[in-house]
């Protein structure tokens, strides 16, 4: 683009990010300090607002960049991700919703603390939480570099570096200075602005078919050189037994994990009860739903308007498809058009990143300064402001750490980032939320056995995977340390969390390993199903 139209184009970011500190900074100016507030809100939103939240949430840039790119670069296979992150939220409504807004007050680990021995389990739950945390916001990191790199013109190290860091330093200040109510309202106009960005393009696309989806279909498959193999399984998931396998993997992950990424569970928490938080749900998956569904237009528009040979140049793992698309959707390089309408997409995936990084930092923070710090400190030197102020410290760790992975992962397909996440809280999160939740003879060496028997398998073989290295597109390139054939690792590490559960519960000493076990269930059971005794 011209210097005129990079202008442009970086004025629309920077009023959008002036937005987003003003309303960081009018709800820090409401916050009383108090955890209720910092962590929750106050409990005060409506269930449309907490579904925008929630899609806004959810719908990060993996949704946004990586979904269209892999559509892109692979068509049927690159589908795949959409159905799982949509077909996960029925285990959301169906399974967690009500139940853990009427057991928790903050974070995954006050459901579990209800009935087992609270500092083991939080400790061991808080480092789950941050574990899955980080690793989805380097996820966020890695769109961030690629769209800003695209955005100036500039692809190389540089560039993506100083927008990495300049990513992570905003998600700190949002969190730091407004808590889950500013979090909260830049998520609900990201959720806006996403949804009518998306809107608009699919439009371009079918008006640039004539609404015919077979030409859509068919351009698409001509131009990405792979013919009729583009529309049927198999592209990237249909070789040898391991891509298969990968395949079943990634599923299990997508559609397990998202009942346990403590970011989406905090948010059940900022509804006064649980049928608002159910109610925020189905908000939740008409939005979801419906994006998706443009998703899928919107990767085949980039293969049949561009071409999957001009997306992988711009960028080996498809991350700007989308904005690529924008920008010949109006007409071109160096129209003013295209550039507009390149600039509104740019700044609206750039919304999107920002709320998305702006609640998972919150989150992980509640994590460590609510379960781990909780669970460290003494309990005369806690104080509720004095929590407040160690989650505060806790974002900028949190922070620091991300950018630092963040450029490590720079070149990696940030929807297939993220697909490791899941694979990550589908493994420790959410068998010992179930266990807990439904099985009464489930005990606190089951809980914690249950969360490191799946977290540590999964970051194992995340690293001993081709991901980190063994090939071009590995972290590590020029080394080939990995003994795991898959590149996700939740075919194995799900069952073994649930495995470990299982162990570590019958092994327990006694059947009850906490006085009172048997009444503290009956409790935790009436609680979750009527809401009795709730926060």
């Amino acid at each position: 683009m011209t210097g005129n139209h990079q202008s442009l184009a970086l004025l629309l970011f920077g009023v959008f990010v002036a937005v987003t500190l003003g309303i960081t900074t009018w709800a820090g100016r409401r916050r009383h300090g108090s955890p209720e507030e910092f962590y929750a809100g106050g409990r005060l939103f409506s269930p449309m607002e907490n579904g925008f939240a929630i899609a806004g949430d959810y719908l990060s840039a993996a949704s946004f960049l990586g979904i269209s790119g892999l559509i892109a670069l692979f068509g049927y296979d690159g589908v795949l991700y959409c159905v799982g992150f949509f077909v996960a939220w029925l285990v959301v409504l169906l399974l967690v919703a009500e139940l853990v807004r009427n057991c928790g007050r903050f974070t995954l680990a006050d459901v579990l603390a209800a009935r087992m021995r609270e500092r083991r389990v939080r400790i061991a739950v808080g480092v789950s939480s941050v574990t899955v945390c980080v690793l989805y916001l380097v996820a966020q990191m890695v769109g961030a570099g690629s769209l800003i790199a695209l955005l100036i013109g500039e692809t190389g190290g540089r560039a993506r570096a100083w927008t990495v860091i300049g990513v992570g330093t905003l998600m700190v200040v949002f969190v730091a200075l407004g808590g889950m109510r500013a979090t909260t309202w830049i998520q609900i106009v990201k959720a806006v602005l996403l949804m009518g960005g998306a809107i608009a393009l699919t439009a371009l696309v079918l008006v640039r078919f004539r609404g015919d989806l077979d030409a859509l279909l068919g351009t698409a498959a001509r131009n990405s050189g792979h013919g009729a193999d583009f529309l049927a399984p198999g592209l990237t998931y249909g070789g040898d037994w391991t891509a298969r396998l990968d395949f079943v993997s990634l599923g299990l992950a997508l559609v397990l994990g998202t009942a346990g990424l403590p970011h989406i569970l905090s948010r059940f928490y900022t509804v006064p009860t649980a049928r608002a938080a159910r109610r925020s749900v189905i908000w939740a998956i008409g939005l979801i739903g419906g994006f998706y569904l443009m998703t899928i237009v919107l990767g085949f528009g980039a293969a049949a308007v561009l071409g999957s040979d001009a997306v992988r140049t711009s960028g080996a793992a498809g991350n700007t498809a989308v904005p690529l698309l924008a920008l010949d959707l109006g007409g071109g390089a160096g129209s003013t058009g295209g550039t507009v309408l390149f600039a509104v997409v740019a700044a609206i995936a750039f919304a999107t990143i920002l709320a998305v990084v702006a609640g998972i930092t919150l989150a992980s923070s509640a994590s460590v300064a609510h379960d781990l710090y909780g669970s460290l400190s003494r309990r005369a030197h806690r104080t509720p402001r004095g929590e407040v102020v160690v989650a505060r410290i806790a974002a900028v760790g949190i922070g620091a750490a991300a950018i630092g992975l963040g450029l490590l992962a720079e070149d990696l397909n940030v929807a297939f980032l993220v697909g490791l996440a899941f694979a990550a809280a589908a493994s420790a999160n959410l068998p010992v939320l179930l266990y807990s939740l439904f099985w009464r003879r489930f005990t606190s060496r089951g809980a914690v056995w249950s969360v490191y028997g799946g977290l540590l398998p999964a970051v194992v073989l995340v690293v001993l995977s081709p991901v980190v290295s063994g090939g071009p597109d590995a972290i590590f390139p020029g080394v080939d340390f990995h003994l795991f054939p898959l590149r996700n690792p939740g075919l194995v590490s799900v069952p073994l969390g649930f495995l470990a559960g299982w162990l570590g519960t019958v092994t327990s000493p006694a059947p009850a390993d906490v006085p009172g076990h048997a009444a503290k269930h009956a409790e935790t059971e009436v609680r979750a199903l009527t809401g009795a005794g709730a926060a």
